[in-house]
């Protein structure tokens, strides 16, 4: 388990939301609707009177919250040795690019592609003009 929470592992600590604010409770009736057996349709509908902004907002911290758990249960089993291509089945590889270090898109082992994917995305997650913590205040042209 300690293997799990280790930050080498690609593991990224859950992004909270503060308590008593409009997003904490659209994140606990989220949770509750997903952890009820609802349909799944009807658990990602908008809540009337909910802006859409923030709906997906928290959908999206949530997502990268529960692909990041089980990323963690399996990144040890995934090594440059057993994993070296980022793939999706026999006819997709994936390649990283990012226009900083990989100007131009590269192969790279699975373990190395999701540690660079999990960063950038926990980047993206934490920019505030990207994702703001106070609602309402979403870049309609972002999402």
């Amino acid at each position: 388990l300690k293997q799990v929470f280790n930050k080498d592992k690609t593991f990224r600590p859950k992004r909270k939301f503060e308590p008593g604010t409009q997003r904490f409770e659209l994140h606990k009736r989220a949770q509750a609707s997903l952890n009820s057996g609802v349909d799944l349709k009807a658990a990602v509908q908008l809540p009337s009177g909910e802006d859409q902004n923030d709906w997906i907002a928290v959908h999206v911290v949530d997502f990268f919250n529960r692909i990041n758990l089980i990323y963690g249960t399996i990144c040890e089993f995934c090594t440059e040795k057993t994993c070296p291509v980022m793939a999706g089945g026999p006819k997709y590889e994936y390649r990283w690019q990012d226009d900083i270090k990989y100007k131009k898109p590269t192969a790279l082992p699975a373990p190395q592609y999701m540690n660079l994917l999990m960063d950038w995305i926990e980047v993206q997650i934490n920019n505030e003009d990207l994702f703001p913590t106070n609602v309402g205040k979403c870049k309609e042209e972002v999402l």
